[in-house]
């Protein structure tokens, strides 16, 4: 992966101005100091989006999202870091510098830039086959027209047609010199006994498939002569640019109208989607006829939290599909399913209703996933008490991946109501499986995290060391005391600290050497991180914490920086011109502070140890010697100030 310049992102945080990134996308009105205007990241009729130019910052009152202009257009357009990097420079007309890769990272971009490059050529070919070749006209036209997909659609998508003819492809692109191994890989050409390589999709209807970021990265073909052994639709195997687990069919075009509408549909196939686009409705996905994956279930819920299935009259395809369905709610989402009339699927469904009414149709008939699921398995089922027993262990099952407490309990009583079974022997049930599942959990983990030695001991990695330490402390005295003193570091960390000897030393630098001192160790990794960032590039020219910690290639450190900067819960009660004439009070307060709360947490520690029955009474004056200890500590660092 190449790495932009850190000069380029300085230059490109310099010349950005939130209003103008905003003002692309959103229209704001001057009101006072600041800019309103309606969220782009959930429907509203009040404005509630607020850009604050002073502080170079957006942020929704409603839904809390915003940021710099940079996690703004990241969580508008699901950009990585680079993309938003390289959209601002162009807009900014600043040349973007990237640091060499080492060989092989250099090779392996090249190649993935052939594939995409080679994918857009090969699209390029199928829409001018489409419309400028008479066979794309009378073939795949004619479908397309038999569908009853407009012009305008057509284009949208990009559909396209490959020839009938089992080398037209192939000879197009050896023709432009194009690889042959390439075209292997991407999957538009098939080579077979080392015979001259053949279209892999001569003779169908292309629909390409689009990632979340607008890149061609697959294609689908639809036969249009029935031919035996020969499936209705064939997609192009996975690449170096293509995954099917973590792609979803139509997402580009769905992304801003899933968040607009706080609610995604999830489909089948490609011209469920295309039709509903066509009929109106544009937050709609399609699995392309696959189980859901993790990755596919994580790119939804990076826009929606709601999700709506719709499905046609298939019982037998539906119970097929609802053990996968119970990934979603692993992931927190809010699961709604549609049974579309007998006959329809959203196809056809949208064919014959209007945007208005299809949903009004879905709103209407909707259910919850778990009623759905009670009701289709307990109705079909309730002839024989064993398919009887196995479908409640699996609405069971279901519920009990659901992590909020209060939805869970609703389920289970809706459930006994459906079902005839006591509430009580449901709840018991569930808390038996959620038990299992957390023993499983705790299994998987420790396997995935055994590293053996040469004495055959288990190890525990540290990346799950890191995190037994941070659950540990997320409560804690210490971790409160370091959010509030990272607040201030972020904000005045490059900030000089005058000593009475002319000497000077920067805020955050003295908070790093006092801390050193002391012995002292943050809790949190990314807050040792972010001082150590400031301490090192605080000499460069113009340096400012808080800017250089915002456009931070890191996406730990720049979205740490932000909450910090914006958390509203820990709000500095003081004027910046009280902290900046007394840098070095602030600073000690500071650790002062954290110094208490480290004792606090000594403190509570041994005050739950007493509670141990097994305790001798010369443990417990032993313990309570100690707490009287660090609280006369913790007076004497208070007299210090």
């Amino acid at each position: 992966m190449s790495l932009i310049d850190r000069k380029t992102i300085d230059a490109v945080y310099r010349a950005v101005n939130i209003v103008d990134v905003v003002e692309d996308f959103v229209t704001l009105k001057k009101s006072g100091n600041n800019y309103k205007g309606l969220c782009p990241f959930h429907d509203e009729k009040t404005p509630s989006f607020v850009v604050t130019p002073s502080k170079g910052i957006c942020h929704c009152f409603g839904c809390h999202k915003g940021g710099t202009a940079i996690n703004f257009l990241m969580q508008l357009n699901n950009w990585t870091y680079p993309e938003t990097i390289k959209w601002l420079a162009k807009k900014y007309n600043i040349e973007v510098v990237e640091s060499e890769n080492n060989p092989q990272q250099k090779q392996e971009l090249q190649h993935r830039e052939e594939l995409y490059a080679l994918n857009n050529w090969a699209n390029d070919f199928f829409q001018n086959s489409l419309y400028n070749t008479e066979e794309g006209q009378g073939i795949g036209m004619t479908y397309l027209r038999s569908r009853q997909l407009r012009d305008d659609i057509i284009k949208k998508f990009q559909l396209g047609y490959c020839p009938a003819s089992r080398h037209s492809l192939y000879d197009a692109a050896t023709k432009n010199q194009l690889s042959v191994s390439n075209l292997i890989e991407t999957g538009l050409c098939i080579n077979r006994d080392n015979s001259t390589p053949y279209d892999r999709f001569h003779g169908r209807v292309i629909f390409p498939v689009h990632n979340q970021t607008g890149k061609i990265v697959a294609f689908g073909g639809r036969i249009l002569q029935k031919r035996d052994n020969v499936g209705k639709y064939v997609n192009s195997p996975e690449s170096a640019i293509y995954s099917k687990s973590h792609e979803l069919y139509g997402l580009f075009f769905a992304r801003n109208s899933i968040r607009k509408n706080d609610c995604c549909y999830l489909v089948e196939g490609y011209t469920d989607v295309i039709s509903m686009h066509q009929c109106g409705i544009e937050n709609v996905v399609a699995s392309s006829g696959t189980a859901l994956t993790h990755d596919q279930i994580r790119l939804i819920k990076k826009h929606t939290t709601n999700l709506t299935i719709l499905y046609d009259g298939d019982n037998a395809g539906i119970k097929a599909s609802l053990r996968g369905i119970d990934m979603l709610l692993e992931h927190g989402l809010n699961i709604k399913v549609l049974l579309l009339p007998d006959g329809h699927d959203p196809d056809s469904f949208s064919k014959t209703h209007s945007a208005d009414e299809f949903v009004t149709y879905i709103n209407q008939h909707q259910v919850d996933f778990i009623r759905f699921k009670t009701q289709l398995l307990i109705n079909s089922e309730n002839q024989d008490i064993q398919n009887r027993s196995q479908a409640i262990t699996s609405i069971v099952e279901s519920i009990s991946k659901i992590e909020d407490p209060i939805a869970r309990s609703l389920y289970v009583q809706e459930c006994a109501e459906q079902t005839k079974i006591r509430e009580e022997s449901l709840i018991e049930a569930v808390n038996n499986t959620r038990n299992i599942m957390k023993i499983k959990k705790i299994k998987e983990q420790q396997r995935s995290s055994y590293t053996p030695t040469t004495d055959n001991t288990p190890q525990t990695s540290v990346v799950e060391t890191k995190n037994i330490v941070n659950i540990a402390n997320s409560n804690s005295s210490q971790a409160s005391a370091e959010h509030n003193m990272m607040k201030y570091i972020v904000k005045f960390g490059e900030l000089k600290i005058q000593f009475n000897n002319g000497s000077s030393m920067s805020f955050a630098n003295y908070i790093k050497e006092s801390l050193d001192a002391d012995e002292i160790n943050l809790t949190s990794p990314i807050y040792n991180n972010i001082i150590k960032e400031i301490v090192e590039h605080q000499d460069i020219p113009n340096f400012t914490a808080t800017s250089y910690l915002l456009s931070h290639p890191d996406d730990n450190i720049r979205n740490t920086a932000l909450k910090l900067s914006t958390d509203k819960n820990y709000t500095l009660t003081v004027t910046d011109n009280s902290i900046t004439g007394n840098l070095l009070y602030t600073a000690d307060k500071l650790l002062v502070d954290l110094s208490i709360a480290i004792l606090q947490d000594k403190i509570n520690a041994t005050m739950k140890a007493i509670q141990n029955p097994e305790l001798t009474n010369e443990e417990i004056e032993e313990k309570l010697n100690k707490i009287q200890n660090f609280k006369q500590a913790q007076v004497l660092l208070k007299k210090q100030l």
